[in-house]
């Protein structure tokens, strides 16, 4: 057990290390993150930033020298890296987890070889594989392997020569073509699993995306307690076969009543950014406590919640940059603000969300659309 003042270490400066930086402060712990950008928010509030790239081993050595642990809040921080520091000090997640979840080929394929529900798929290595895919396959969705998130590297194909041309864009990147699917609703779950194997699922999301990007959480989801339930054991079951240790994310499809997983994240999770306002323990803390042996905490949901995404586009009248108006979300009683201390807001980029909490799920699912609107969000 690593208990405090002890120092961790923490892979990744953006808003989900902040907010890991946030949870360990509360319990006592300092923090060093690692990130090349000089102005990113968890670094703006840790003790120490190392401004170097991931692959800079004179400044990893000195890191590992000064931290008891290490985690990571973004899955591109290459395995090799995690492998290294694994050499000296406590990492977790563990590289081999990490590296399955930031590879699209090796995450669909844990999946399949595991016997976890998943929609078909084909490698695409070269347009030989486009031309000896399944032509039930079609409409599809061809993703770039690494690197993709937030609807980036991604482009829907209806049929061979279009998925040529996408291929072709990505300059021939390793690609999954993915079955486009019917989707009825998705809906996610955040757990964490600690070094033992106890594992701790928060309530089920149910989630909104505009243009890739999550745009609204609902918690409860409005599905079934039965599809509720065997998403968490889903996500529970692929978290001890990857032998994770600390909080992940699972995102899933419901399509046509069946349950079919998306895509793993290897970090806390932006859907599970509800729990800081509406959990007895939030994401962040138990992913401090899985780092540090200490017994997992409760992730039971105190109120019904609904988070928003706040992008940079908010930031935009036009052409003209200028500060949203605050006032009109922090007239709601019952509605907490959380920005995230980005040097620069530019379209698409996650620059904070709000959480309303209540105990009428309804109302507060009005009451969340209602400020989204008023803040200026518009409908796609």
């Amino acid at each position: 057990m690593i208990l405090p003042p002890a120092t961790l270490g923490m892979l990744g400066g953006g808003q989900l290390g902040r907010f890991f930086v946030n949870a360990a402060h509360e319990l006592g712990y300092k923090v060093w993150v690692l990130d090349p950008d000089a102005n990113s928010p968890a670094g703006q509030i840790a003790e120490r930033q190392f401004c170097v790239d991931y692959d800079d081993y004179a400044a990893l050595d000195e890191f590992a020298r000064g931290c008891a642990a290490i985690t990571t809040e973004f899955e591109n921080v290459p395995a090799a890296t995690l492998d290294y520091l694994a050499k000296f000090v406590p990492v977790r997640p563990a590289a081999a987890a990490v590296a399955i979840c930031q590879n699209r080929i090796a995450e669909k394929s844990f999946l399949r070889d595991n016997d976890f529900p998943h929609g078909p798929f084909a490698t695409i290595r070269s347009e030989e594989d486009i031309d000896v895919a399944s032509a039930a396959l079609f409409p599809a969705i061809l993703k770039v392997a690494r690197f993709g998130y937030d609807g980036k590297g991604q482009a829907i194909v209806n049929n061979r020569e279009e998925a040529r041309l996408a291929f072709g864009h990505f300059k021939h990147e390793s690609c999954v073509l993915e079955q486009r699917l019917t989707l009825d609703y998705e809906i996610s779950v955040v757990l964490t699993r600690d070094e033992s194997g106890n594992a701790r699922c928060f309530p089920t999301g149910e989630n909104r995306h505009s243009k890739g990007i999550l745009d609204v959480s609902i918690v409860p989801a409005r599905t079934s307690a039965c599809v509720a339930s065997d998403a968490e054991d889903v996500a529970t079951r692929i978290a001890e076969k990857l032998g994770y240790v600390g909080t992940m994310g699972v995102e899933f499809f419901v399509s046509r009543g069946q349950l079919i997983v998306n895509e793993m994240a290897p970090r806390p999770h932006n859907s599970g950014h509800y729990t800081i306002d509406a959990c007895v323990t939030n994401q962040f803390e138990q992913q401090v406590r899985a780092l540090c042996g200490l017994p997992l905490g409760d992730p039971r949901a105190h109120s019904a919640a609904v988070m928003v995404n706040l992008l940079g586009d908010l930031w935009y009248d036009g052409e003209h940059y200028r500060e949203p108006d605050w006032s009109r979300l922090h007239a709601i009683g019952n509605l907490k603000l959380h920005l995230y201390g980005k040097h620069h807001a530019r379209p698409g980029r996650k620059m904070g969300h709000f959480t309303v909490i209540g105990e009428d799920a309804a109302r507060v699912q009005e009451a969340a659309l209602a400020a989204r609107a008023a803040i200026g969000i518009g409908h796609e």
